[in-house]
This record gives C-alpha cells, sequence and structure tokens, in this order.
C-alpha cells in the first residue's frame, strides 16, 4: 500500500475526491457540496469507470456506494485496499447493518447510511481528509512522538508503523486508534474514548460495531486474535487496552 505524498506548504494542492454512485442525482448533489468547500471531483456512476480513476489518479479519498450495477462498492474497496491506504467512505442503505460491518471489515474508514443530509457528507469528509492529511506525509522526515512496544514501533511525526522490523499498512483510521492505545498503554481505552478520537463526534451506542471491526481489522493485520492477543487485550464490558512493557 501507499500513501500519497503531499507537497511542499508552499505549493496549494487541491485534494481530490472520487465519488462513485449510480444515482446520479446523489453523486452530482454530493460533488455540489464538496466543490464548493475547495475540493476537487471526480464523479462516476458505475464500478469500470471508478477503477480505471483509481488506477490512473492520485486520489486523497473515496466515496462509494455499495450497490453499483456492474460490481458492488465493496469489490472497489478491495481493490483501493490493495495498493492506496487514503480514506474510504461507504455508503449504505439505512437498514442494512451488514453492509456496514462488511465495508469496515474490507478497509473503509467510515459510513454514510441513505438517505442523508449533503452537510453530514462534507463534515465526515473533512475528518477523514484531516487525519489523511498527517497521516500522508505532513510529518515526514520528523522522528518525535516514537513509541516502541516490544517488536511495535510507531512514529507519530511520519505517521510510520511497523512490526517486527516489517512495515504495517495501516488506514488513517486504524492508525489513529492504535496510537490512542499506545499513548495510553497500561489504561483501559473504552470504545466512546476511540470513537471520539478517531471522529471527534459525541458517541452513538449505534456505532459500536465501528470500533469493534477496526479493531479486529487491525489484529488481523497484527497477526493476533481475541484468544491470543500479542498487544491489543479486550477487557469485557470496559474497553481495549495494550499492556505497558
Amino acid at each position: 500500500m501507499k500513501a500519497r505524498q503531499l507537497k511542499g506548504t508552499g505549493e496549494r494542492m487541491r485534494e481530490k475526491i472520487l465519488i462513485v454512485d449510480d444515482e446520479r442525482e446523489i453523486a452530482d448533489l454530493v460533488a455540489l457540496y464538496l466543490s464548493n468547500e475547495g475540493y476537487e471531483l471526480h464523479t462516476t456512476y458505475t464500478a469500470a469507470d471508478a477503477l480505471e480513476r483509481v488506477a490512473s489518479m492520485d486520489l486523497d479519498l473515496a466515496i462509494l456506494d455499495v450497490m453499483l450495477p456492474d460490481m458492488d462498492g465493496f469489490a472497489i474497496c478491495q481493490k483501493i485496499r490493495e495498493r492506496h491506504t487514503y480514506p474510504i467512505i461507504m455508503l449504505t442503505a439505512k437498514e442494512d447493518e451488514i453492509d456496514k460491518i462488511t465495508g469496515l471489515t474490507l478497509g473503509a474508514d467510515d459510513y454514510v447510511t441513505k438517505p442523508f443530509r449533503p452537510l453530514e457528507m462534507v463534515a465526515r469528509v473533512k475528518a477523514q481528509m484531516r487525519r489523511y492529511k498527517r497521516y500522508g506525509g505532513q510529518g515526514e522526515g520528523r522522528d518525535d512522538g516514537l513509541i516502541t512496544l516490544g517488536g511495535l514501533v510507531i512514529n507519530e511525526g511520519t505517521h510510520e508503523c511497523t512490526l517486527d522490523e516489517k512495515p504495517l499498512p495501516l488506514t488513517p483510521t486504524e492508525f489513529t486508534i492504535l496510537l490512542t492505545l499506545c499513548q495510553r498503554r497500561g489504561q483501559v481505552v473504552s470504545a466512546e474514548e476511540l470513537f471520539h478520537a478517531v471522529w471527534g463526534d459525541e458517541y452513538y451506542t449505534k456505532n459500536n460495531n465501528t470500533i469493534t471491526v477496526h479493531i479486529r481489522h487491525l489484529r488481523e493485520k497484527m497477526g493476533e486474535t481475541v484468544e491470543n492477543p500479542r498487544y491489543i487485550k479486550t477487557v469485557w464490558g470496559v474497553g481495549y487496552k495494550i499492556e505497558q512493557e
């Protein structure tokens, strides 16, 4: 996977966002609101067109509808995660909880349920973009904020992570969760606190699955399980913790 390298502060770059939705009215409305925020928008209505954009463009964020005529959004999400770590927001039907869990499991960072308010989408995009800017290289060259726990090394300054001297390819959301747990190692961190650290929003009970799925994805990448955790331990009914060395 690769994170997009941002240009120096002397050069202004408009962040590129890909919107994929076969409902043209929705796609065009989201594009209108986001373009008013200064983003560069690329709107597609089919998965085939979307995959071409993913392969040929240097994107900063993707918004993917689950239901598309030629391929579902999950497949596009998987393709993106094979090479890129930029944020992915899934669009799901309100009643389809399984879609939300599936998207997060495949590497999506957030989801928005239909119908939604355009301003809600703008807020979520901004939140994801703020983390991606930090993750994508603005701290390049710095080595402050280095956390070492056994074979796990996290560099907060460069937003890089290695496990047993091998790069650990994390999405911005996964990096923030792992960093938060490491910064508070030895303490139990509740799902509510993790949710706030990642999204900065008010915590809602319905979002419990969001943190759970991201923790599971982190464990898979780190090669550990709930039953035999090397780093991330579950404190049932309370939250998660990483022990002090």
